[in-house]
């Protein structure tokens, strides 16, 4: 009888631009890219994988899966209108559903650092279960580690999420064609301008509160509006790499008309004080689809009768120009290139 042998895989050391991590590579820019393209997939690349979509399509006897993970370091973990409890839920339901998933079922996982008050993680337990009920889904296993004090920052969570793609949707990255209209479902940089502030102590006349909520409803309500080819939703990086992402992964141009892209008055007056462009800045309550031009105008209506969709605009056209770019057209119908983020604006912001 003969012996099955398997052969130890070797990933070869990539050359880099840093010898170590920095901050930008957790970015969503430039630096995060290059460390998927020569460390992570080098490795532990497959088929599913490489598609880089911020969740896996998974088939399945029964069906098709969307399945993604994601894993919270926010600081501070309170913010104004929100905390990392809340976060965790909603930034993974939000990855499983931007394919047209229904996300069911959620795992937890917590690295809490010795000496965290009790009255604290009870607070951010209870917002997991708050979040997970409006969501709609169901928190079915986790995890919890204890590490020494100033091992993390008061604590970490990862979630898991899985949902169930309908049958005969396909909605991808890579789906994007030349006159496709690009909308967004409301104001950018709520969140990342909240924690930011909220961490550096500042004040302004109007509070500036997180937009963290779960997508998933705002989803069911415009995908029987059909003519939807990509969704995104705008973390890490903002939408400026959420764009650019895009853009590559269909080959095509994006141009955007900045007269059209929405800021809170508070949250603008903030970024220009912090010298912070809110196209790069996290969102963790809003969407970007990518819709046929016929249907633009329905799915925008749609999308306006939804409570996370009030402020919903169309923001910009899918061009055969410029494949892989993002240019940007201001009042005086000056064009520029929004680039993928390279440095970290706000780390620690998810």
């Amino acid at each position: 009888m003969s012996k099955t042998t398997i052969e130890s895989f070797s990933c070869p050391l990539p050359k880099m631009d840093y010898t170590t991590i920095q901050l930008a590579h957790g970015a969503g820019g430039r630096l995060s890219a290059e460390l998927l393209e020569k460390v992570f997939l080098p490795c532990l690349g497959n088929e599913t994988l490489n598609r880089l979509d911020d969740q896996a399509v998974l088939e399945t006897p029964g069906g098709r899966l969307s399945f993604s993970t994601d894993t919270f370091v926010v600081s501070p973990i309170f913010f104004p209108g929100g905390n990392i409890g809340d976060l965790a839920v909603n930034g993974t339901v939000n990855d499983v559903c931007m394919n047209g998933a229904v996300p069911k079922f959620l795992s937890i996982g917590f690295v809490l650092e010795e000496g965290l008050p009790i009255s604290e993680l009870h607070e951010i337990v209870t917002s997991v279960r708050n979040a997970a009920d409006k969501a709609g889904v169901r928190i079915v296993t986790g995890d919890t580690k204890v590490v020494e004090k100033g091992s993390c920052d008061k604590l970490f969570i990862n979630t898991s999420g899985i949902g169930f793609i309908p049958e005969g949707l396909h909605i991808s990255a890579a789906n994007l064609k030349p006159g496709n209209k690009i909308i967004l479902s409301g104001t950018l940089a709520d969140h990342g301008m909240a924690v930011l502030t909220a961490r550096k102590g500042l004040s302004f006349q109007t509070t500036v509160r997180s937009d963290t909520a779960a997508l998933n409803g705002l989803v069911s309500s415009i995908l029987p509006v059909g003519g939807i080819n990509a969704m995104r939703d705008p973390t890490r990086g903002g939408a400026a790499a959420v764009l650019n992402e895009l853009a590559v992964s269909s080959g095509v141009g994006i141009e955007l008309d900045e007269r059209k892209i929405p800021v809170l008055d508070a949250v603008r007056g903030a970024c220009e004080i912090l010298g912070i462009d809110p196209l790069y800045t996290a969102n963790e309550g809003k969407l970007i689809a990518v819709v046929e031009a016929d249907a633009a105008e329905t799915v925008l209506k749609a999308m306006r009768q939804h409570p996370l969709g009030e402020n919903a605009v169309i923001i910009g056209t899918v061009t055969g120009d410029n494949p892989g770019q993002v240019l940007m057209e201001n009042s005086l119908g000056v064009k520029r290139i929004v680039d993928m983020p390279v440095g970290e604006q706000l780390p620690r912001i998810c």
